[in-house]
Protein backbone atom coordinates (compact mmCIF):
# COMPACT_ATOMS: atom_id res chain seq x y z
CA UNK A 1 0.00 0.00 0.00
CA UNK A 2 2.87 2.37 0.80
CA UNK A 3 4.25 1.89 -2.70
CA UNK A 4 0.86 2.78 -4.19
CA UNK A 5 0.61 5.90 -2.02
CA UNK A 6 4.07 7.08 -3.06
CA UNK A 7 3.19 6.53 -6.71
CA UNK A 8 0.11 8.72 -6.31
CA UNK A 9 2.00 11.93 -5.48
CA UNK A 10 2.50 14.61 -8.12
CA UNK A 11 6.31 14.71 -8.31
CA UNK A 12 6.38 17.39 -10.98
CA UNK A 13 4.81 19.78 -8.44
CA UNK A 14 7.37 18.74 -5.82
CA UNK A 15 10.29 19.31 -8.20
CA UNK A 16 9.16 22.78 -9.30
CA UNK A 17 8.46 23.80 -5.68
CA UNK A 18 11.97 22.74 -4.61
CA UNK A 19 13.61 24.38 -7.65
CA UNK A 20 11.91 27.71 -6.91
CA UNK A 21 12.91 27.54 -3.24
CA UNK A 22 16.54 26.74 -4.08
CA UNK A 23 16.63 29.47 -6.72
CA UNK A 24 15.24 31.87 -4.15
CA UNK A 25 17.97 30.82 -1.73
CA UNK A 26 20.67 31.70 -4.25
CA UNK A 27 19.07 35.05 -5.05
CA UNK A 28 18.59 35.92 -1.36
CA UNK A 29 22.32 35.53 -0.85
CA UNK A 30 23.13 37.56 -3.96
CA UNK A 31 20.68 40.34 -3.05
CA UNK A 32 21.47 40.53 0.69
CA UNK A 33 25.23 40.29 1.18
CA UNK A 34 25.79 44.03 0.65
CA UNK A 35 23.00 44.85 3.13
CA UNK A 36 24.60 42.53 5.68
CA UNK A 37 27.97 44.21 5.08
CA UNK A 38 26.50 47.68 5.63
CA UNK A 39 25.03 46.50 8.94
CA UNK A 40 28.41 45.01 9.93
CA UNK A 41 27.06 41.47 9.77
CA UNK A 42 28.57 38.39 8.10
CA UNK A 43 28.01 38.45 4.34
CA UNK A 44 25.95 35.25 4.53
CA UNK A 45 23.82 36.41 7.50
CA UNK A 46 20.48 36.54 5.67
CA UNK A 47 21.38 33.53 3.55
CA UNK A 48 22.04 31.35 6.61
CA UNK A 49 18.78 32.44 8.20
CA UNK A 50 16.91 31.65 4.99
CA UNK A 51 18.55 28.21 4.84
CA UNK A 52 17.16 27.54 8.33
CA UNK A 53 13.77 28.86 7.19
CA UNK A 54 13.85 26.53 4.19
CA UNK A 55 14.77 23.47 6.27
CA UNK A 56 11.84 24.12 8.64
CA UNK A 57 9.57 24.77 5.65
CA UNK A 58 10.58 21.49 4.00
CA UNK A 59 9.75 19.63 7.21
CA UNK A 60 6.31 21.26 7.23
CA UNK A 61 5.93 20.54 3.51
CA UNK A 62 6.66 16.82 3.93
CA UNK A 63 4.59 16.53 7.11
CA UNK A 64 1.46 18.08 5.62
CA UNK A 65 1.91 16.14 2.36
CA UNK A 66 1.70 12.93 4.40
CA UNK A 67 -1.06 14.05 6.82
CA UNK A 68 -4.69 13.34 5.74
CA UNK A 69 -6.20 16.72 4.96
CA UNK A 70 -9.75 15.57 5.87
CA UNK A 71 -8.91 16.08 9.55
CA UNK A 72 -8.79 19.85 9.04
CA UNK A 73 -12.51 19.89 8.22
CA UNK A 74 -13.56 18.71 11.68
CA UNK A 75 -14.96 21.22 14.17
CA UNK A 76 -12.45 20.21 16.84
CA UNK A 77 -9.78 21.64 14.53
CA UNK A 78 -11.70 24.47 12.86
CA UNK A 79 -13.01 26.22 15.98
CA UNK A 80 -9.65 26.42 17.84
CA UNK A 81 -7.97 27.51 14.60
CA UNK A 82 -10.49 30.30 14.03
CA UNK A 83 -10.40 31.66 17.59
CA UNK A 84 -6.64 31.13 17.82
CA UNK A 85 -6.11 33.28 14.72
CA UNK A 86 -8.22 36.10 16.12
CA UNK A 87 -6.45 35.83 19.50
CA UNK A 88 -2.99 36.14 17.90
CA UNK A 89 -4.07 39.12 15.82
CA UNK A 90 -5.41 40.83 18.93
CA UNK A 91 -2.30 40.05 21.00
CA UNK A 92 -0.09 41.67 18.37
CA UNK A 93 -1.39 45.07 19.55
CA UNK A 94 -0.19 44.38 23.10
CA UNK A 95 3.06 42.43 22.78
CA UNK A 96 3.85 42.76 19.08
CA UNK A 97 7.13 44.07 17.69
CA UNK A 98 7.00 47.18 15.48
CA UNK A 99 9.11 47.38 12.32
CA UNK A 100 8.74 49.39 9.10
CA UNK A 101 5.92 51.44 10.66
CA UNK A 102 3.82 48.33 11.31
CA UNK A 103 3.25 46.28 14.46
CA UNK A 104 2.90 42.92 12.77
CA UNK A 105 5.47 40.61 14.38
CA UNK A 106 6.12 38.64 17.53
CA UNK A 107 9.76 38.60 18.60
CA UNK A 108 10.95 35.09 19.54
CA UNK A 109 14.54 35.66 20.58
CA UNK A 110 16.56 36.35 17.46
CA UNK A 111 13.68 35.15 15.26
CA UNK A 112 10.34 36.75 14.48
CA UNK A 113 6.89 35.42 13.63
CA UNK A 114 4.27 37.22 11.56
CA UNK A 115 0.83 35.89 12.59
CA UNK A 116 -0.84 37.61 9.65
CA UNK A 117 0.97 35.17 7.35
CA UNK A 118 -0.34 32.12 9.20
CA UNK A 119 -3.86 33.55 9.14
CA UNK A 120 -3.72 32.90 5.39
CA UNK A 121 -3.82 29.18 6.18
CA UNK A 122 -6.65 29.65 8.67
CA UNK A 123 -8.78 31.61 6.20
CA UNK A 124 -8.27 29.12 3.37
CA UNK A 125 -9.02 26.05 5.51
CA UNK A 126 -11.93 27.68 7.34
CA UNK A 127 -13.68 29.02 4.24
CA UNK A 128 -13.05 25.78 2.33
CA UNK A 129 -14.46 23.68 5.18
CA UNK A 130 -17.53 25.85 5.80
CA UNK A 131 -18.52 26.22 2.15
CA UNK A 132 -17.90 22.53 1.51
CA UNK A 133 -20.35 21.71 4.32
CA UNK A 134 -22.91 24.18 2.97
CA UNK A 135 -23.04 22.75 -0.57
CA UNK A 136 -26.63 21.52 -0.15
CA UNK A 137 -27.85 25.07 0.61
CA UNK A 138 -25.08 27.22 -0.88
CA UNK A 139 -27.65 29.42 -2.64
CA UNK A 140 -29.30 30.39 0.64
CA UNK A 141 -27.56 33.75 1.04
CA UNK A 142 -28.22 34.24 4.75
CA UNK A 143 -27.35 30.68 5.82
CA UNK A 144 -25.04 29.43 3.09
CA UNK A 145 -23.01 32.45 2.03
CA UNK A 146 -22.99 35.20 4.62
CA UNK A 147 -21.71 33.81 7.98
CA UNK A 148 -18.10 32.99 6.91
CA UNK A 149 -17.77 36.41 5.26
CA UNK A 150 -17.91 38.12 8.65
CA UNK A 151 -14.90 36.12 9.87
CA UNK A 152 -13.00 37.04 6.69
CA UNK A 153 -13.84 40.73 7.05
CA UNK A 154 -12.94 40.79 10.76
CA UNK A 155 -9.47 39.24 10.39
CA UNK A 156 -8.72 41.47 7.40
CA UNK A 157 -9.68 44.50 9.49
CA UNK A 158 -7.41 43.42 12.37
CA UNK A 159 -4.48 43.01 9.97
CA UNK A 160 -5.20 46.28 8.15
CA UNK A 161 -5.02 48.34 11.35
CA UNK A 162 -1.62 46.90 12.38
CA UNK A 163 -1.24 48.37 9.73
CA UNK A 164 -0.38 45.74 7.10
CA UNK A 165 -2.54 46.61 4.12
CA UNK A 166 -0.68 44.30 1.73
CA UNK A 167 -1.35 41.15 3.77
CA UNK A 168 -4.94 42.22 4.46
CA UNK A 169 -5.53 42.71 0.73
CA UNK A 170 -4.04 39.31 -0.14
CA UNK A 171 -6.14 37.49 2.47
CA UNK A 172 -9.32 39.29 1.41
CA UNK A 173 -8.82 38.54 -2.30
CA UNK A 174 -7.89 34.92 -1.53
CA UNK A 175 -11.11 34.59 0.45
CA UNK A 176 -13.00 36.03 -2.51
CA UNK A 177 -11.48 33.35 -4.77
CA UNK A 178 -12.78 30.59 -2.50
CA UNK A 179 -16.20 32.23 -2.25
CA UNK A 180 -16.46 32.57 -6.04
CA UNK A 181 -15.50 28.91 -6.49
CA UNK A 182 -17.93 27.67 -3.83
CA UNK A 183 -20.75 27.06 -6.31
CA UNK A 184 -23.12 29.89 -5.42
CA UNK A 185 -25.35 31.48 -8.05
CA UNK A 186 -24.72 34.84 -9.73
CA UNK A 187 -27.52 36.43 -7.69
CA UNK A 188 -25.74 35.54 -4.45
CA UNK A 189 -22.46 36.86 -5.83
CA UNK A 190 -24.05 40.22 -6.68
CA UNK A 191 -25.50 40.45 -3.17
CA UNK A 192 -22.09 39.70 -1.74
CA UNK A 193 -20.46 42.39 -3.85
CA UNK A 194 -23.02 44.91 -2.62
CA UNK A 195 -22.35 43.82 0.95
CA UNK A 196 -18.61 44.15 0.37
CA UNK A 197 -19.01 47.73 -0.80
CA UNK A 198 -21.10 48.48 2.29
CA UNK A 199 -18.47 46.94 4.61
CA UNK A 200 -15.76 48.98 2.90
CA UNK A 201 -17.72 52.17 3.52
CA UNK A 202 -18.24 51.22 7.18
CA UNK A 203 -14.55 50.40 7.66
CA UNK A 204 -13.58 53.71 6.09
CA UNK A 205 -15.85 55.54 8.52
CA UNK A 206 -14.39 53.56 11.44
CA UNK A 207 -10.85 54.48 10.40
CA UNK A 208 -11.82 58.14 10.15
CA UNK A 209 -13.27 57.98 13.66
CA UNK A 210 -10.14 56.45 15.17
CA UNK A 211 -7.78 58.63 17.25
CA UNK A 212 -5.40 60.79 15.24
CA UNK A 213 -2.27 58.86 16.24
CA UNK A 214 -3.80 55.58 14.96
CA UNK A 215 -5.03 57.24 11.76
CA UNK A 216 -1.53 58.58 11.15
CA UNK A 217 -0.19 55.03 11.33
CA UNK A 218 -2.78 53.60 8.95
CA UNK A 219 -2.71 56.51 6.48
CA UNK A 220 0.84 57.75 7.03
CA UNK A 221 2.53 59.98 4.43
CA UNK A 222 4.97 57.16 3.66
CA UNK A 223 2.19 54.62 3.10
CA UNK A 224 0.12 57.10 1.09
CA UNK A 225 3.20 57.91 -0.95
CA UNK A 226 3.41 54.28 -2.06
CA UNK A 227 0.01 54.66 -3.71
CA UNK A 228 0.77 58.00 -5.36
CA UNK A 229 4.45 57.55 -6.17
CA UNK A 230 3.96 54.80 -8.77
CA UNK A 231 1.95 57.11 -11.06
CA UNK A 232 4.94 59.39 -11.70
CA UNK A 233 7.95 58.00 -9.81
CA UNK A 234 10.57 60.14 -11.59
CA UNK A 235 8.82 63.31 -10.46
CA UNK A 236 9.17 62.14 -6.84
CA UNK A 237 12.47 60.33 -7.35
CA UNK A 238 13.98 61.67 -4.14
CA UNK A 239 11.03 60.68 -1.95
CA UNK A 240 8.08 58.40 -2.69
CA UNK A 241 9.33 57.33 -6.11
CA UNK A 242 12.78 56.27 -4.90
CA UNK A 243 12.10 52.53 -4.67
CA UNK A 244 10.33 52.26 -8.00
CA UNK A 245 12.87 54.34 -9.91
CA UNK A 246 15.73 52.16 -8.71
CA UNK A 247 13.69 49.08 -9.52
CA UNK A 248 13.31 50.42 -13.07
CA UNK A 249 17.08 50.96 -13.28
CA UNK A 250 17.73 47.39 -12.14
CA UNK A 251 15.20 45.83 -14.53
CA UNK A 252 16.28 48.01 -17.47
CA UNK A 253 20.00 47.39 -17.03
CA UNK A 254 19.55 43.63 -16.99
CA UNK A 255 18.56 43.43 -20.62
CA UNK A 256 18.13 40.03 -22.20
CA UNK A 257 21.00 38.10 -20.62
CA UNK A 258 21.61 40.11 -17.44
CA UNK A 259 24.77 41.48 -15.89
CA UNK A 260 25.72 38.13 -14.37
CA UNK A 261 24.93 36.45 -11.05
CA UNK A 262 26.11 38.64 -8.19
CA UNK A 263 26.78 41.64 -10.42
CA UNK A 264 23.78 43.81 -9.53
CA UNK A 265 24.61 47.46 -8.89
CA UNK A 266 21.24 48.54 -7.50
CA UNK A 267 21.48 46.17 -4.52
CA UNK A 268 24.53 48.09 -3.31
CA UNK A 269 22.46 50.47 -1.23
CA UNK A 270 20.36 52.02 -4.02
CA UNK A 271 17.38 49.65 -4.07
CA UNK A 272 15.65 49.25 -0.68
CA UNK A 273 14.38 45.79 0.32
CA UNK A 274 16.37 44.17 -2.48
CA UNK A 275 16.21 40.71 -0.84
CA UNK A 276 12.48 40.87 -0.02
CA UNK A 277 9.94 43.07 -1.84
CA UNK A 278 12.17 43.91 -4.83
CA UNK A 279 14.07 40.68 -5.32
CA UNK A 280 12.62 40.32 -8.84
CA UNK A 281 14.42 43.54 -9.82
CA UNK A 282 17.74 42.01 -8.72
CA UNK A 283 16.90 38.83 -10.64
CA UNK A 284 16.17 40.89 -13.75
CA UNK A 285 19.41 42.88 -13.40
CA UNK A 286 21.64 39.86 -12.82
CA UNK A 287 19.99 37.13 -14.91
CA UNK A 288 17.97 39.14 -17.42
CA UNK A 289 14.88 37.84 -19.18
CA UNK A 290 15.83 34.20 -18.59
CA UNK A 291 15.89 34.64 -14.81
CA UNK A 292 12.53 36.40 -14.78
CA UNK A 293 11.01 33.80 -17.10
CA UNK A 294 12.24 31.00 -14.84
CA UNK A 295 10.39 32.57 -11.91
CA UNK A 296 7.23 33.35 -13.88
CA UNK A 297 7.01 29.91 -15.50
CA UNK A 298 7.69 28.19 -12.18
CA UNK A 299 4.94 30.14 -10.43
CA UNK A 300 2.55 29.60 -13.35
CA UNK A 301 3.23 25.85 -13.28
CA UNK A 302 2.52 25.63 -9.54
CA UNK A 303 -0.69 27.66 -9.86
CA UNK A 304 -1.84 25.63 -12.87
CA UNK A 305 -1.12 22.25 -11.28
CA UNK A 306 -2.81 23.33 -8.04
CA UNK A 307 -5.97 24.28 -9.93
CA UNK A 308 -5.87 20.99 -11.86
CA UNK A 309 -5.54 19.11 -8.56
CA UNK A 310 -8.68 20.88 -7.34
CA UNK A 311 -10.58 20.04 -10.51
CA UNK A 312 -9.65 16.36 -10.32
CA UNK A 313 -10.73 15.72 -6.75
CA UNK A 314 -14.33 14.85 -5.97
CA UNK A 315 -14.05 16.30 -2.45
CA UNK A 316 -15.41 19.88 -2.27
CA UNK A 317 -13.24 20.67 0.75
CA UNK A 318 -10.04 19.56 -0.97
CA UNK A 319 -11.00 21.35 -4.17
CA UNK A 320 -11.64 24.66 -2.39
CA UNK A 321 -8.32 24.39 -0.54
CA UNK A 322 -6.59 24.00 -3.90
CA UNK A 323 -8.41 26.95 -5.43
CA UNK A 324 -7.64 29.09 -2.39
CA UNK A 325 -3.95 28.14 -2.47
CA UNK A 326 -3.70 28.84 -6.20
CA UNK A 327 -5.45 32.16 -5.67
CA UNK A 328 -3.13 33.09 -2.80
CA UNK A 329 0.05 32.36 -4.78
CA UNK A 330 -1.26 34.11 -7.91
CA UNK A 331 -2.52 37.19 -6.06
CA UNK A 332 0.62 37.56 -3.94
CA UNK A 333 2.88 37.13 -6.98
CA UNK A 334 0.86 39.67 -8.97
CA UNK A 335 0.98 42.25 -6.16
CA UNK A 336 4.73 41.79 -5.70
CA UNK A 337 5.59 41.83 -9.40
CA UNK A 338 3.10 44.61 -10.10
CA UNK A 339 4.64 46.78 -7.40
CA UNK A 340 8.23 46.18 -8.55
CA UNK A 341 7.32 46.95 -12.17
CA UNK A 342 5.16 50.01 -11.45
CA UNK A 343 1.96 48.37 -12.66
CA UNK A 344 0.24 48.82 -9.30
CA UNK A 345 1.14 50.70 -6.10
CA UNK A 346 3.86 49.22 -3.91
CA UNK A 347 2.35 47.38 -0.94
CA UNK A 348 5.36 45.56 0.48
CA UNK A 349 4.66 41.84 0.04
CA UNK A 350 7.10 39.03 -0.67
CA UNK A 351 7.47 37.10 -3.93
CA UNK A 352 6.25 33.53 -3.25
CA UNK A 353 9.04 30.97 -2.69
CA UNK A 354 11.73 33.47 -3.74
CA UNK A 355 11.94 36.40 -1.29
CA UNK A 356 13.64 36.32 2.09
CA UNK A 357 11.19 35.64 4.91
CA UNK A 358 10.52 32.62 7.10
CA UNK A 359 6.82 33.10 7.84
CA UNK A 360 5.88 33.47 4.18
CA UNK A 361 7.91 30.45 3.07
CA UNK A 362 6.57 28.25 5.86
CA UNK A 363 2.95 29.18 5.13
CA UNK A 364 3.31 28.51 1.41
CA UNK A 365 5.09 25.21 2.12
CA UNK A 366 2.31 24.06 4.46
CA UNK A 367 -0.33 24.88 1.84
CA UNK A 368 1.65 23.14 -0.91
CA UNK A 369 1.93 20.07 1.32
CA UNK A 370 -1.84 20.04 1.81
CA UNK A 371 -2.38 20.40 -1.95
CA UNK A 372 -0.06 17.44 -2.54
CA UNK A 373 -2.06 15.38 -0.06
CA UNK A 374 -5.31 16.32 -1.81
CA UNK A 375 -3.82 15.25 -5.13
CA UNK A 376 -2.37 12.02 -3.73
CA UNK A 377 -5.66 10.88 -2.20
CA UNK A 378 -7.52 11.78 -5.39
CA UNK A 379 -5.03 9.89 -7.58
CA UNK A 380 -5.06 6.91 -5.22
CA UNK A 381 -8.84 6.71 -5.31
CA UNK A 382 -8.92 7.03 -9.10
CA UNK A 383 -6.22 4.37 -9.64
CA UNK A 384 -7.00 1.89 -6.89
CA UNK A 385 -10.68 2.47 -6.17
CA UNK A 386 -10.61 3.75 -2.59
CA UNK A 387 -8.87 6.22 -0.30
CA UNK A 388 -6.53 5.25 2.47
Amino acid sequence: MLKRILKSYDYSLIVVYILLCLFGLVMVYSASWSLAYRHELPADFYYVRQVKNLIISLIFFIGFALFPYHVFQKNKFLIPMMFGSVFLLLMIFFVGHAANNAQSWFRLGAASLQPGEFVKISVIIYLAAIYAKKQSYIDDFNKGVLPPVFFLAFVCFLIAIQPDLGTAMIIFLTGCCIILCSGMRLKSMLKLIGLGVGILVVLTIIVLLLPDHIQSQIISPTRLGRFTGFMNPFRDQGTTGHQLVNSYYAIGSGGFFGQGLGQSVQKLGYLPEAHTDFIIAVIAEELGVFGVLFVLLGLFFIIFKTIVTGLRTDNPFGALICYGTAGLIGIQAFINLGGASGTIPITGVTLPFISYGGSSLMVLSILMGIVLNVGMLSNYKRKYGKQK
